[in-house]
Formats: structure tokens, sequence, C-alpha cells
């Protein structure tokens, strides 16, 4: 048993040692001695570039590396290109030739090459950092009187600089076969090939690539739309589009008005139809085959309810994009008036009105408001129905409009048909009042009592009626006297003006109605400052200007105060210090119960 187990590790080891002798004979296949046959290791990178470079720029050329062994002196080898294959919209006559420069060697060269390179043929021969102008052969020189000497260098593989000025290169793929051949004396051994590829991309102006940074795709009821708002449409299935997605793809050379890409266009919705007169479904594949933008159609099916579209092309997915197809008729119209008053004349955004649809749909198809009775219509609207219109941007609402006749309060009512008698659904009654009176003081006012430092404050300025009322918006110049509104602190100013200036206006523009978001109030104008930094009372005042009567043309203010940020501080450290005083209480209590505990259980 000890004998058979000695005898198969001997052979084991012997199996191994004819393994490594076949492994080590592979650099002889290296080993370039002008017989056939004769072989070289190379390897090759291939290039790339662009049609605006430089056709002979090192830092994109393609690399060819050759190894051998020179077992004789007087040994050298050849690299020859001819052109295999290139872009099909171009012709082999006007593909660039390859020309090589030689790069480095990993030898010493003076020890293997008589010189860097040498050959007799004219127009065939490369010095170092030279490229060649003509021809396409290069020859790595002859061994020098050293042999046995390892041959490692590699070369720049160029497409002609020379022609490419002369032949409009065009992007894409250029591939050339290279043929190395081993030459011993002026005998040559039988050569190898390999290829070897220059890949030109596209100018940037030219991508086909759409850039998401530069692409867009909104939704809305127009094929203008520019931004995206949440669509919504009839649900009754029709042939005329509810709205648009407008798509346009542009590269990345571009801004949204530059150079059209070119990518199909993924739509998919999860309710209604999307697509073009020709092409439509649920999902549908479009081509982009234009310069300026795609218009894809969305459709109703009969199906009411919401949803989502999505927008993708190999490149970019666009945001998501809402979509709501109501019921024929709204089940709730739900009106509101956003001003406290209304001038003489038309008053625009007078009432609002949120209508959905029995699945609590918004419903924005065309509503009328009307004056309930004749006697309100007198006053402001009228017995006949005028249409409003739907606000298809953030704010997703029908806005009507009321014109005022005189003096008053008239009720109105909105309805979603263009006549009374037809209407199936009316909204609440709502109240809108008409001042006609002029302006009679001017009001300043601070939308808070009390500020922190450099709190943001807004300042109002609201022209009044002889009773003390407010009055619709509507321009007023010289409301205020010359210099306008002054302070007695410094404000630090936000919005459209940066300076001091912007308080010295005497003409206002009221705010037609009120906002949450941006402060204003209906009526008046608004001005947007920074409270100073230091405590104290802040008063404004003004004088009324010479649109007011005499009576009206007098000094006005208004005061407001900012905390004191060192008293808070003190009061701060004062609340602090009293409540480490009782902890100190509560510690000294806790101590002295835990020291008659010790002393009970002791005893």
């Amino acid at each position: 048993m000890f004998t058979t187990t000695n005898f198969k590790r001997i052979a084991l080891v012997a199996v191994a040692a004819l393994g490594m002798g076949v492994l080590s004979s592979a650099p002889s296949q290296a080993a370039f001695s002008g017989t056939a046959g004769s072989t070289l290791a190379v390897t090759v990178t291939n290039g790339t570039g662009s049609l605006t470079g430089s056709a002979s720029d090192s830092t994109t050329a393609g690399t060819v590396a050759i190894v051998g062994l020179g077992l004789s002196t007087g040994e050298s080898y050849t690299i020859t290109s001819a052109k295999k294959s290139w872009p099909g919209t171009t012709t082999a006559a006007a593909t660039p030739d390859l020309h090589f420069q030689f790069k480095d060697s990993a030898t010493s060269t003076t020890s293997v090459f008589g010189s860097i390179p040498t050959l007799a043929t004219a127009g065939r021969v490369l010095s170092p950092g030279t490229l060649a102008d003509t021809g396409t052969t290069v020859s790595a020189g002859a061994v020098a009187s050293t042999a046995n000497a390892y041959v490692n260098t590699s070369w720049y593989a160029f497409q002609d600089s020379t022609s490419a000025t002369t032949i409009a290169r065009v992007a894409g793929t250029y591939v050339y076969t290279l043929i190395i051949t081993p030459v011993n004396g002026s005998t040559p051994a039988q050569g190898q090939t390999v290829d070897i590829s220059i890949t030109i991309a596209a100018a940037a102006a030219d991508s086909t690539v759409a850039s998401p940074a530069n692409s867009t795709a909104f939704i809305g009821t127009a094929t203008t739309a520019s931004s995206d708002t949440t669509l919504s449409g009839l649900a009754t299935a029709s042939d005329t589009p509810r709205g648009y997605i407008v798509v346009k793809l542009r590269n990345a050379s571009s801004a949204s008005t530059g150079t059209a890409a070119r990518e199909s266009v993924t739509v998919t919705t999860t309710i209604g139809t999307v697509g073009t007169s020709d092409v439509r479904g649920r999902s549908v594949v479009l081509k982009y085959d234009t310069t300026t933008q795609l218009n894809v159609n969305v459709y109703a099916d009969g199906t009411a309810g919401s949803g989502t579209i999505t927008v993708t092309t190999p490149s970019v997915t666009f945001t998501t994009k809402s979509v709501s197809f109501y019921a024929a008729a709204p089940a709730t119209l739900v009106a509101s008036v956003p001003t406290a008053n209304l001038k003489v004349g038309s008053n625009s955004d007078s009432i609002r009105v949120t209508a959905k649809d029995a699945n609590g749909n918004l419903y924005t198809a065309p509503l009328y408001v009307y004056a309930s009775t004749a006697a309100d219509a007198l006053i402001a609207g009228s017995t006949t129905p005028v249409e409003c219109t739907f606000d298809f941007g953030t704010d997703q609402r029908h806005e009507c409009s009321v014109t005022g006749i005189t003096a008053g309060t008239a009720k109105l009512k909105v309805i979603n048909t263009a006549t009374v008698a037809a209407a199936t659904v009316t909204s609440n009654e709502v109240s809108a009042v008409v001042n006609a009176n002029t302006a009679a003081t001017v009001k300043l006012s601070f939308d808070k009592a009390t500020y922190a430092p450099n709190e943001r404050a807004r300042i109002y300025v609201t022209p009044l009626d002889s009773a003390g009322k407010e009055l619709a918006a509507n321009n007023i110049s010289n409301l205020l006297g010359s210099g306008g509104i002054s302070s007695n602190a410094g404000f630090t100013f936000s919005g459209s003006t940066t300076t001091a200036e912007s308080l010295t206006a005497v003409s206002i523009t009221p705010a037609a109605n009120s906002s949450s978001t941006t402060g204003a109030k209906a009526g008046s104008m608004v001005y947007t400052v920074y409270m100073p930094s230091a405590g104290g009372t802040v008063t404004i005042s003004a004088t009324g200007g010479s649109s007011l009567p005499t009576a009206g043309q007098v000094a006005v203010s208004a005061s407001a105060t900012v905390t004191d940020s060192g008293a808070a501080a003190l009061a701060a450290v004062t609340a602090l210090a009293t409540t480490v005083a009782s902890l100190k209480t509560l510690i000294t209590t806790l101590t002295n119960l835990v020291l008659k505990i010790q002393k009970k259980v002791k005893a």
C-alpha cells in the first residue's frame, strides 16, 4: 500500500513537471527568427476621437504593443495597416489612412535597436515623437548586435492627420486590420493579423440622445403648455382630446430651445387613453421625429376617476402627470367670496367655486354665475348667467367675474348651465358687497403687534371711505403725501425693491384678494420688511395725499414692538437660575431622606 502511494505521488509530480514544461514553452511562440511561422505577441487598444478634435491626438489614439524575442542580430518587424470597415455614410476612399508613432519601449531601446526605427524605404521611416505623414507601414528597426534580446515596444495608431483635414470624417467606428510581420534581415516570415478600431463620437450638437436636463414634458389644456397642471375633463368618450402632453426632447449640447434629440417616447396612463389620432391606447410608443415638439393627446374613454400618466424615453423619465375625468354633471358646487368689497365696474375673480362630481373628481366644465333676483342684479351681476373660467394652474378652481352697478349688497349663485331654467345643480348663495364710495382717509397697519428681532413683518396701506370702511381694489394716485412712509427704525426690505425707497411711493396698487401665502390683503397695498435686530417700539408714519379730501390729508401712524433680545436672554438666565435653585432644594431634601433611612436600617 505504501509503495503504491509513493508511485502515485511520483507520477503526479512527473505530470506536473511536464505540464510546467509545456507552459514554459509559450514564450518561444513570441520568437521571431525569420523562419516561416514566426510570431510576435501583439496587444491592441482601440482608440476614440471626435469630429472636432485632432485626428492625431495621443490621448485618444489606439495603441499597439508588440513583444518578441530576437534570436539573432538584424531581425526586425513591420506593421502594415489596411482599411477593413468604416461608417455606412462614408466610403473607403473617404476613410483616412492609419499611421503610427513610436510610444515607448519596456526595454533599453539602444540595446535592442540600432535606431528607432530604421527602414530604408522612403516615406516609411518614423522617429520617436514624429508622426508619419505618408504611408501606412512602419518598421521597428533591426535588432542591434546583441542577440537573444527581447523587443518590447508600443506604438500610437492614428488616423492620418493630413488626410483628415481634407476628408470630412463622419461619426462612427473605423476598423483597420494590422499585419505584423517578423523579418530576418531582408527575409520576411509569416505575418499575423489583428484588428484595431478608431471610434469617432458624434458632435454634441448632432447627438440624438435626449438630455434629462434639457428635455421637458408638460401636461395642460393646450399645446403651448409650459408647466404641469392637473388635467381635468369630461369622462364621456370622445375623439376630441381633453388635453395634451407637450414633449420636447433636446440633446446635451443645448438648452430647451436648442438641438432636437431623437428617441422613442413611451406614454402610459391609468385612465382614459393617450396617443395621436393614428396611434392610441393605454400605453403607446411614439416616434419623436420633430425638431420642435411632440404633442401627445389625452382622450376620455367613458371612465370617470383620477389617474396618472407616465412619460419616458430610453434616456429620460419625466415627472408623473395627473389626470381626472369627471361625470357629465357636477354633484356639488361650493361658492365663496374672496374679497370684502367690489368696485363699480368689472371685478375679476370675485366669486370662487369648487366643483366636484359624485366620485369627488374635480369638475372643470363651464359654470355660470347670476344674480339671485332682479333686485340683486341692480347692485351687482346679472339675471342672465355669465360664464366663469376655470384656473388650470395651481388654483384649480372656477373663478367668476362680477360687475358692480351701485353701492349695496347683492346675492349671487352659480349653476352648471348657461340658463337658469336648464340648471341641474346650483351652488350655495353668496353675498357680494359693492362700495361705490371714494377714498376719504388712509390707514397704516402691521400684520402683528409684536415681533422678534429681524423677524419678517408686513406693512399695509389701506384706503378707507368716509364711513371708515375698506374699499375695493383700485389704483389710487397720490394716496400718500410726498415722502411716502417714514420709520423711526431701519428696516431690511424684501421683494422687488431692496432699498428704503420702497416705502416712499405715494401711489398704491391694492391687492384684489387676500392670500395667506403672500400676505396680500384685499383692498390694501402690502410691503414686506424685516424688523431691526434691536428691541424697542417701531413706528411708521405718513400723511394723507392729494387724492384725499382736505380732511383726510392728515398724519397717520402705526406701531409695533420688537422684543429686546438682551432682556429675553436675561429672562432666560433668570428662569434657569430659578430652576437650578429648585433642583438644589430637591436634592438636599432627598439626601436628608436617604440619611434617615440609613440610620433606621443600622438600628
